[in-house]
């Protein structure tokens, strides 16, 4: 079917894909009162709205975040990217419990690009916990205005009159206004200072924790929502591209008529190749320009193009392995250090060394990236499915060499993103063909673009030596591991840092009286990015598969030797984890400790769940892991059974997660229930391998994920209730899952593998 574009105006069709100048469609509660219990349904089906025109519109607009009509209709600006985790549904309902809206009566639009929303990159578990406070203070600022209008209007004290229900109520005599009564005259006040605003007890927060309504629900399922890939407008282009099989390659000469020939081909445009280091830039190639997708596809094809493979041409996984594997033999850069490691080591009883390797694994979302762009003199405008609108946003300026504010971005819904969509390069490509080719370019890329081009996790090769004395006690810990980090993309760099060690190293609770742990030198090869949990999966994957080891070579219950190892229930500081500082993800360690005491919690209720005692007798083979990340704590349990042809699955799991204060219970439900299916697909199937500096991998029939046969028949969540300060929900649950089943491979078959996928070594 041709996708020739329809001649009709820019806003009909946009009005029609339930889109506008300001992206997303607004999405609105289903009308239920703070009594009802939520039922986790969604609401009507998103139609248009424009945050920009929203907050130009009359009424109370005290901050970019929060608009209250003439009408009482509260809108909200949702301005994190949605993909399927629920944060249009989650963060508006702050804002709305502060203000006192009704739910019913609350819209929500999603944010444009700018500056002025503060950090927009959706990235790295912190819409909640970096925004908890800031999104409530937005909603507690409309409030303190619509509550001083009505005082002023009954000529009482605004601390007589409390907002609640979209009205604000007088209490000494029961009067009320609705908040659209009120919107004008509020609107005409003076905006609080934000240390005069004061926010409300948590318990008048009636929806915090709750199982909220999903807002965008109906438009998944309709096939009304919105993605990249459905925005059109007159006179666009479909581009697809060649890109250089290998980072930093180039083409030597290409031939465009058999492309041209094809029918619907109308351009094919040589991009610029990208110098180092690579950044967010677009990867090069041709690009095949066309009225529609297939036509693009059937062009790129047939061009004749000669590469030159550049400096990462001879890459190949299985001799890099082996250079990671010299490199932890000459050891590395002291990042944690804690007594006198290399002295216990020398007078244990007994040594214990393993080695593990996790290959590059690639994010994979269900929709691959694609972005159009408009470029019209010194001004463009872009729609995109990303995770930071204003990392594109500037990227394009900087292309363009025009101000920012000439660069408009509108953010559609995601298709998933896992830390792909960060980047920028997609949005790149579709900024320089549109500029070139004077109309409208969607660039879409395939999946088998998204898997061979991608910014993978770090491949990682890490040694691990434990030394016991001889009572069995671990009184010597050495932790070796290299790894290209993501500074590469970025700089030339030869390794981690001590600080790239923040992820599952340096965090990590040991009762353990000499320490050490060392970043060694590694050399990138590939583009490095953001993944789900990022580095903390390789660092579970080995720390907690190696605390088994030494369970099982103690002949000792492994949940008792972890508890051990933890220590007890304590606030462990930075002299006691052998170390002068830590990230610890951007928050203070006042406010987040690295708590031994929250480990022990989900590793106990985890096994609990699991009936980890009864496991012998039963007959089930269970693998227990546990992992601080994201300034959260997450413990797993898997149970793997043998399946008809003579391999393994995974038949139940359990994961509890301890993420302090929970806003909307159903969305994080529903995220670590996804961290099971990423965790197996991790564990089993994960990984890209490299020969010549190309991926050898392309699609889901060789770069397989988790499908339905392969998810276990039972997966029972739970979220430890807690009133501390919120920490990151979408990552943490990842990381135990993999050694789970690693050590429940071991439990079952007695075959200990020390690499992922699990499968590729397996031996049955």
């Amino acid at each position: 079917m041709s996708e020739r574009p329809v001649l009709i105006t820019r806003r009909s069709f946009l009005i029609g894909l339930n889109l506008s100048a300001g992206g997303l469609a607004l999405g609105i509660f289903p009308a239920w009162s703070r009594a009802d219990e939520p039922s986790g349904k969604s609401g009507k089906a998103p139609t248009t709205a424009d945050a920009a025109e929203e907050a130009k519109a009359p009424g109370l607009n005290p901050n970019p975040f929060v608009h209250v009509g003439f009408d009482g209709l509260v809108t909200i600006v949702c301005a994190r990217s949605e993909m399927g985790q629920g944060v249009r549904s989650s963060l508006p309902v702050l804002i709305a419990d502060e203000l006192g809206a009704t739910l019913a009566r609350v819209k929500v639009v999603q944010a444009d690009g700018d500056a002025k929303y503060g950090d927009q990159n959706t990235d790295g578990s912190s819409s909640v916990r970096n925004f908890f406070d800031d999104l409530r203070r937005a909603g507690a600022t409309a409030r303190q205005m619509l509550v001083a209008a009505a005082a002023q209007r009954w000529n009482v004290q605004p601390d007589t009159c409390v907002a609640h229900d979209h009205v604000v109520e007088h209490r000494p005599t029961k009067r009320t206004l609705a908040f659209g009564e009120l919107s004008a005259a509020a609107a005409k006040l003076p905006i609080p200072a934000e240390k005069s605003v004061t926010l409300r007890p948590r318990a008048e927060l009636h929806h915090l924790g709750k199982e909220l309504p999903f807002i965008d629900a109906a438009a998944y399922v309709t096939g009304k929502a919105a993605y990249g890939a459905d925005v059109r407008v007159p006179e666009m282009l479909i581009a697809v591209i060649a890109r250089p099989p290998a980072v930093g390659g180039k083409v030597l000469h290409y031939d465009p008529a058999p492309a041209l020939a094809v029918p619907g081909v109308k351009r094919v445009i040589a991009l610029p190749a990208p110098k180092a280091p690579y950044a967010f830039q677009a990867w090069g190639g041709v690009a095949v320009l066309a009225e529609n997708t297939w036509a693009a596809m059937r062009g790129r094809a047939a061009l004749k193009i000669t590469w030159d493979a550049g400096e990462n041409g001879t890459y190949d996984s299985d001799a890099y392995r082996r250079e990671l594997a010299a490199s932890l033999q000459k050891g590395g850069t002291r990042a944690r250090n804690l007594g006198d490691v290399d002295a216990a080591l020398a007078k244990a009883a007994r040594v214990i060394d393993a080695e593990y390797y996790v290959p590059h694994l690639p994010q994979m979302p269900m929709e691959p990236p694609v972005a159009m762009a408009h470029v019209r003199g010194d001004r463009c405008e872009i729609w995109a499915s990303t995770q930071n609108p204003q990392e594109a946003r500037s990227t394009a300026a900087k292309l363009l060499g025009v101000p920012e504010e000439r660069v408009t971005i509108h953010v559609t819904f995601l298709g998933g993103g896992f830390g792909r969509k960060s980047k920028a390069d997609f949005v790149s490509e579709a900024v320089l063909l549109s500029k070139e080719a004077r109309v409208p370019v969607r660039v879409q890329w395939t999946r088998e673009d998204d898997v061979r081009h991608a910014y993978y996790n770090a491949v990682s090769t890490q040694r691990l030596r434990a030394g016991l004395d001889g009572r069995g006690k671990v009184v010597a810990w050495l932790h070796r591991t290299a790894f290209p980090p993501i500074g590469s993309t970025f700089a030339k760099v030869k390794g981690p840092t001590a600080e790239d060690l923040q992820q599952g190293v340096l965090d990590l609770a040991l009762d353990v009286p000499n320490v050490r742990a060392e970043a060694c030198a590694a050399t990138a090869h590939v583009r490095i990015g953001w993944y789900r949990s990022v580095y903390n999966i390789f660092h579970a994957f080995a720390i907690s598969s190696f605390m088994d080891e030494i369970a099982h070579a103690r002949g000792q219950d492994p949940r008792d030797v972890l508890y051990e190892l933890i220590g007890p229930p304590r606030t462990v500081s930075l002299a006691d984890l052998g170390i002068g500082k830590l990230p610890n993800y951007g928050a203070p360690l006042a406010t987040h400790p690295v708590d031994a005491g929250r480990l022990h919690g989900v590793v106990q209720r985890v096994t609990e769940l699991a009936r980890w005692n009864d496991r012998k007798r039963e007959g089930r083979a269970l693998g227990l892991a546990a992992h601080r990340s994201f300034l959260s704590y997450a413990a797993c349990v898997a149970s793997v059974v043998r399946d008809p042809e003579r391999t393994v699955r995974v038949d139940e799991a359990w994961l509890v997660l301890d993420a302090g204060t929970i806003v909307n219970l159903d969305r994080v439900r529903a995220q670590l229930q996804g961290a099971i299916a990423m965790g197996i697909s991790n564990a089993l199937f994960g990984g890209v391998t490299m020969k010549k500096g190309a991926t050898q991998e392309s699609n889901f029939r060789d770069a397989r994920i988790a499908g339905i046969r392969d998810v276990p028949r039972k997966l029972h969540v739970e979220i430890i209730s807690s009133d501390g300060p919120p920490c990151g929900v979408g990552e943490p649950g990842v990381p135990p899952v993999a050694p789970a089943i690693a050590n429940a491979i071991f439990a079952l078959t007695g075959q200990r593998i020390r690499e992922l996928p699990l499968l590729r070594a397996l031996r049955v």
